[in-house]
């Protein structure tokens, strides 16, 4: 299984603040997750547009939507802060 997490805009627009899914073929890099998620329809495609501006972060380390996920990893998406 793979552990996502969804934070602030992301955890209210899909009313959602996590879930599991299957490792697997089809869960093999974060790209391969975030298909998975926009092949469900809306609100997904609308979140993870090349418009909308998503982070991700792999076990607690922010990475590139190339990184290859292992079984237990804990995927987390949240938009980017800005504060003052």
């Amino acid at each position: 299984m793979i552990n996502i997490k969804y934070f602030a805009r992301l955890s209210e627009n899909l009313e959602s603040k996590g879930e599991e899914i299957e490792f697997g073929e089809q869960s093999k890099t974060v790209d391969a997750v975030i298909q998975l998620l926009v092949d469900r329809g809306e609100p997904w495609i609308t979140e993870f547009s090349a418009e909308t501006k998503v982070l991700v972060a792999v076990n607690y380390e922010i990475c590139q939507t190339d990184t290859q996920l292992k079984e237990g990893d804990e995927v987390a998406f949240f938009p980017p802060v800005t504060g003052g």
